[in-house]
């Protein structure tokens, strides 16, 4: 009997080396592909996650945090992920809806405090979930880093705020429609923004980050970098500009955009993937921590655009890997750009985040971040 259970035990140890040998092949497969799409894109530096059966199954990171410096990019870096951030306010905002403090229907220029109407249709009332789905009819051309350009009174032009369409008519993906969510958030929770994503969101999940710079540390930053044709121009300063005089003498609910709900959130790779698990599982992770109810959750994957698959604060995307179709957001700001999908059936998942790469416009960001997505796919999954 004890030289069976030898056996067995040898058989066992046998075994696990074998996929040991397995994984770490194709860790090292993928990387070896990865590093030629790096140098068909000139990245500077990125960090990847995977998520298979609802467990983070791989991370890494290529490249420089800082390329001047010589910092590599690791597991522990924080990024500026831009737009992805939408996603978080959109979370933060079912919270509230279920605590009956909000509903989708509710008249946005009840949260503003000031008229939210577009004159060319006054009798149509833009709702929460329109801004929350990009279907506001309002744009950015008046600009989103505060809310004078929307606001009759601070604004002789602001119906340039608006589309030609009716609200809930049409699409039109708009920065501004998610800095005032963050405003409307602060006035209904009676915390600001930034503390209110991190006691209620990030807390939960036990992850590190946040929309607020100086509580963050800045060693850990990753250095965003613009490629403009020539050379490369380094905007940490613009990225993580420091806030801390204008938080000082905060308003809340008139200033919220100093920590752009619309694209503001730092975090690492890994902890964007823990997070990602989360809305994976509609609401809830794997062991038991909620953070919004299975309806709130499903009903911010739906899309509400015959135009775009926008839901709210999150779109089905079914192109990056023909045939299927992922649910997440994608973001750009600074020379970063970054990608956050997952399929909640199969219970898999992606997030890359490059800090800069020699491409332009939607085709370069598609390259780097679709290139990404389908060899974490095609080596993980597939």
């Amino acid at each position: 009997m004890k030289k069976s259970i030898l056996s067995l035990a040898a058989m066992a140890a046998m075994m696990a080396t074998a996929v040991s040998c397995q994984n770490t092949s194709t860790e090292a497969e993928f990387e070896k592909d990865i590093e030629v799409l790096r140098e068909a894109v000139g990245n500077i530096g990125m960090s990847v996650a995977v998520v298979k059966d609802n467990q983070i199954i791989y991370t890494h990171s290529f490249g420089y945090a800082d390329k001047d410096a010589m910092v590599p990019a690791t597991d522990q870096t924080l990024y500026r992920i831009a737009s992805i951030s939408k996603s978080f306010t959109g979370t933060s905002i079912m919270q509230l809806l279920e605590q009956g403090k909000i509903s989708l229907d509710m008249d946005a220029s009840d949260l503003a405090g000031f008229p939210i109407r577009n004159p060319k249709y006054p009798d149509t009332v833009i709702t929460v979930e329109m801004m929350l789905s990009h279907t506001s009819s309002i744009n950015d051309s008046q600009g989103y880093f505060n809310f004078d350009g929307i606001n009759p009174a601070t604004n002789p032009d602001y119906a340039k705020c608006y589309n030609d369409y009716e609200p809930g008519k049409g699409y039109e993906y708009c920065n501004l429609n998610f800095n005032l969510m963050g405003s409307f958030l602060e006035k209904h929770s009676g915390e600001r923004f930034d503390q209110y994503v991190v006691n209620h969101v990030l807390k939960p999940l036990d992850l590190y980050g946040g929309y607020c710079v100086d509580s963050l540390d800045a060693s850990r930053f990753a250095h965003l970098y613009e490629w403009d044709g020539n050379e490369w121009e380094d905007e940490y300063d613009e990225a993580y500009e420091r806030r801390s005089e204008r938080i000082a003498n905060y308003h809340p609910g008139l200033e919220t955009a100093v920590f752009s709900p619309t694209g503001g959130m730092k975090i690492s790779a890994p902890d964007l993937a823990k997070y990602m698990i989360m809305h994976m599982n509609y609401g809830t992770t794997p062991d038991g921590v909620r953070i919004i109810g299975e309806d709130s959750s499903k009903n911010m994957q739906v899309p509400r655009s015959a135009d775009e698959n926008y839901g709210l604060s999150l779109w089905v995307e079914d192109t990056y890997i023909p045939g299927l179709s992922l649910v997440g957001h994608t973001g750009g700001a600074y020379g970063m750009r970054s990608a956050m999908f997952f399929n909640p059936d199969e219970k898999y998942g992606f997030v890359i985040i490059s800090n800069g790469a020699k491409i332009e416009g939607n085709t370069g960001e598609d390259n780097i971040l679709r290139g990404s997505i389908q060899r974490m796919f095609k080596y993980f999954i597939q």
